[in-house]
């Protein structure tokens, strides 16, 4: 049910961005800037003014005279000008003017606070933090965190304007004049240069939304977020674009103390424990929309170590956080990502509340490097909130999740909604997306394009607009009792949306020389609560006791054959018969309650070195005969989904998973030939613990209540491959331990280079550390072990918790490209048992962050 091939599970989440880095490739333009400083009230000449570009943290000019000239082979986006007593002005350079600028500096009188003496911009070190004048305003800060926000009324509605722009990075002459390219000039006529790095940029989707938020903070906290419009340009598959885009992106509370970036936690510079991520230095007082503000600005103490560089707007009067900014720094430590920019603004409807007013962020993605000239892809999203409202004591209808989508027909509207909702109009090279993307659409060359873009993504080749042939991802596989094996399969796929949808396989193996295969049909006649009906039927060899929560239903993956990622193979292979009935229905959003009913003959692929015979009233028999019911709570709160059809596909989120599975078998019903029950129970999450890294845990537990052979038993999965597979034992071969009743518990700990940040050679490889247990207790019946032909051979973990630890080394790689992890495993007891592995080493591909 939870558990898929970890690789392939990601890849396909991942490939909507990825696809869109495989295109990016380019370097930088000069851009000069230049004129003079005058005072806005004299007229006269201002000398001694720091200048900075693009929001870096050191100046990059201190005038000496009131002349000015910069001269930027990496672009220039913003100019900050900032003197003491005069108001800091920022210069943006959005049109094409860059020289001969008169700047008119306002003079300001701000008075000290208390007695600390402003530091100008200069960094100063500090005994201890006690000293540092910016530590008592951050201080005040704390004390009045829990008072901003809209956890200060009962209930609140707003507006959220949300647009997202994915723009090709980096482009070059050299660039356009690829035979890529041959027919579709006309595109870099749209190129832009509208990113806070000056970088020139293609965009290639763009896609607006309008929500509408209601929460209630009593007498329980709830939220639901509305979709009331969406427009969408870009590539045709724009539902599935736009919702990996959006996914992204996270919403970040500049008070939390941990940051969350791709489900990694950065420290806040605003959190109570900043201090000893950060150096903050008070650099001046300003106006920020007439806001009295201090400016404190911060960097990370060791560049190695995830964290942000950028600046504080601190108002004076209320110690809120009228603006922030986050930068990345050049030497961040996430694959796929070259930098992070990030604005946060906020309003105050009063002197003690400030609520968010704006976000802009900016994610720059690249495949093989970090260099700043790296091709890749730019991510952009604009949030704008108004229109709020409180304790209005509104119904609580409006609580009421719904199951919506980008692509519903509803949310299209017309050119003269969109101008009067938008929260902000559209900058020119925005509008230019929509007009480019119509010419695109009619060039063959760039169908072909997407087409190929589209299979890679999916796995799936889309024919007549009807039928889709794959996975191609699952063409070959392999295992001893098949040898080597081909697979060809097909679905039904109108839409993403699809209610309905076949789908089956048929394979081949070239050494039992046997046909296998599946087929399901699923139905889903309500969207609202996702009510569906499914049927399905196989026969296949598969792989029993590589998971303990098994997948329900006919398609799901064979652990036994399957392609070049995913778990390995030997002689303990099963051969099944399978027919499936099951219903399902989200009477509450994801929280799932299913119901199946299946019938299987289960027996030995491989009788000559496997046995599953068993004793039934005396009589020794080889093949299982079971009928059995399964009922199914399975809940994801806080899980994320990019379409909402009889398929879907999940995000990789922080949501837990809980599953909760009874399953009755039936004695003489359809040829059952054992009645018996089994509870199942299955925790899993992955938990940010701040900036010391992500901890994934899984739990698991069951008991078969009656005795049953060992088709039918609870098999504590190990791992016979080279290869890392989730949730599984590395040391354990297959069917060492089995259970009536059981418990497993694995830990997982990444440090995301925490440690290694410390090490002066070894940081400089960037490597990641992973530390990790794993744990499984359980008994075996005397019952159980006799009804099986090979009654000695079977066991179970419950002299002591058998366990296995190890460490793990990830971010492997070249690049941006680090995706491979080793683990080096112990086992750390049943020692005794023949031909038992003490040691191992275990290889992965992770295609995560």
């Amino acid at each position: 049910m939870k558990k898929k091939s970890q690789f392939r599970y990601r890849f396909l989440q991942k490939a909507n961005f990825l696809m869109f880095l495989l295109l990016g490739i380019f370097a930088f333009s000069q851009t000069k800037i230049s004129g003079s400083v005058i005072d806005k009230t004299t007229g006269k000449p201002l000398s001694g003014v720091e200048i900075f570009i693009n929001n870096k943290e050191k100046s990059e000019l201190l005038t000496s005279s009131s002349n000015f000239s910069i001269v930027s082979d990496s672009g220039i986006s913003t100019a900050t000008f900032i003197k003491k007593n005069y108001k800091t002005e920022v210069l943006s350079f959005s049109d094409s003017r860059f020289e001969n600028l008169i700047l008119k500096m306002q003079p300001e009188n701000v008075a000290q606070i208390q007695e600390v003496v402003l530091s100008g911009t200069s960094k100063k070190k500090y005994k201890n933090k006690k000293e540092n004048p910016a530590y008592a305003i951050m201080q005040e800060v704390w004390k009045r965190k829990k008072t901003n926000g809209l956890a200060n009324y009962n209930d609140y509605q707003f507006k959220n304007y949300e647009k997202i722009e994915i723009g090709l990075n980096n482009i070059d002459s050299a660039f356009m004049k690829k035979k890529i390219f041959n027919q579709l000039e006309f595109i870099f006529d749209y190129a832009d240069s509208a990113n806070f790095d000056k970088k020139l940029t293609l965009p290639v989707f763009f896609n607006e939304t309008i929500f509408k938020t209601y929460g209630k903070n009593t007498p329980e906290k709830k939220e639901n977020k509305l979709i009331i419009a969406n427009k969408f340009s870009g590539f045709s598959n724009n539902e599935l674009i736009a919702a990996t885009a959006k996914n992204q992106f996270k919403d970040v509370n500049i008070y939390d103390n941990t940051l969350n970036f791709f489900n990694i936690g950065f420290p806040s510079p605003a959190g109570t424990d900043g201090f000893s991520n950060y150096d903050y230095n008070l650099a001046d007082s300003l106006s920020v929309d007439g806001i009295d503000c201090f400016l404190i600005r911060y960097s990370p103490k060791r560049k190695e170590t995830l964290a942000f560089q950028g600046s504080l707007y601190i108002s004076r009067d209320t110690y809120n956080i009228v603006k922030s900014t986050l930068k990345s720094t050049n030497k961040i430590n996430v694959n796929f990502v070259n930098g992070i920019y990030m604005e946060l603004e906020y309003d105050t409807p009063n002197d003690t509340v400030f609520l968010p007013k704006k976000s802009y962020t900016e994610l720059e993605m690249s495949i093989f490097n970090k260099k700043k000239d790296a091709k890749g892809v730019l991510f952009k999203r604009t949030d704008i909130y108004s229109d709020y409202l409180f304790n209005q004591n509104f119904n609580d209808s409006f609580l009421i999740p719904k199951d919506q989508t980008l692509s519903d027909e509803n949310l299209t509207k017309t050119d003269d909604f969109w101008e009067k909702e938008r929260a902000e109009p559209l900058e020119d090279d925005e509008k230019k997306v929509y007009t480019m993307v119509n010419q695109l659409e009619s060039v063959p060359k760039f169908k072909r394009i997407v087409k190929t873009v589209e299979i890679l993504q999916s796995g799936y080749i889309n024919a007549w607009k009807a039928i889709d042939f794959g996975d191609i991802f699952s063409v070959y596989g392999n295992n001893d009792v098949e040898g080597d094996r081909i697979r060809v399969g097909a679905r039904t796929y109108f839409s993403p949306n699809d209610l309905w949808r076949i789908e089956g396989y048929t394979a081949y193996g070239f050494k039992d020389k046997k046909w296998k295969y599946g087929a399901e049909a699923r139905y889903m006649f309500n969207r609202e609560n996702r009510s569906t009906i499914g049927f399905g039927s196989r026969n296949d060899v598969m792989q029993l006791g590589a998971q303990l929560t098994n997948d329900d239903g006919i398609m799901t993956r064979s652990f036994a054959s399957s392609p070049v990622f995913s778990s390995g193979s030997n002689f303990s292979l099963s051969n099944v018969k399978q027919n499936n009935l099951f219903f399902s229905i989200e009477p509450v959003k994801n929280f799932q309650v299913r119901m199946d009913a299946s019938s299987q003959q289960i027996k030995s692929a491989n009788p000559t070195q496997f046995n599953l015979d068993f004793y039934k009233n005396g009589t020794l028999k080889s093949e299982v005969n079971d009928f059995h019911t399964t009922f199914s709570l399975m809940a994801q709160p806080g899980a994320k989904y990019s379409q909402y059809g009889v398929d879907r596909y999940a995000f990789t989120t922080l949501s837990p998973t809980f599953v909760l599975k009874f399953t009755h078998g039936f004695e003489n019903v359809l040829d059952g030939d054992f009645d018996y029950n089994k509870l199942q129970f299955l925790y899993s999450q992955p938990i940010i613990l701040g900036n010391f890294g992500r901890t994934n845990v899984n739990f698991e537990a069951g008991k078969n209540f009656n005795a049953v052979p060992l088709a039918l038993q609870n098999i504590i999965p190990g791992n016979q491959s080279y290869r890392l597979v989730t949730n599984t034992f590395a040391l354990l071969k297959y069917y060492e331990f089995v259970a009536d009743a059981y418990t497993t518990l694995h830990v997982e700990h990444h440090f995301q280079g925490k440690i290694f940040a410390y090490l002066p050679l070894i940081k400089k490889l960037k490597l990641r550390e992973v530390i990790f247990w794993r744990g499984a207790y359980g008994t075996l019946s005397d019952a159980s072990k006799n009804i099986n032909y090979e009654n000695q051979k079977y066991s179970a973990p419950d002299q002591q918790i058998y366990h296995e630890y190890g460490f793990g080394l990830e971010n492997i790689g070249f690049g941006n490209l680090k995706i491979l992890r080793v683990d080096f495993n112990w086992r750390g007891n049943y020692l005794d048992r023949p031909e038992v592995s003490k040691f191992g080493v275990k290889f992965g591909l992770q295609m995560n962050f």
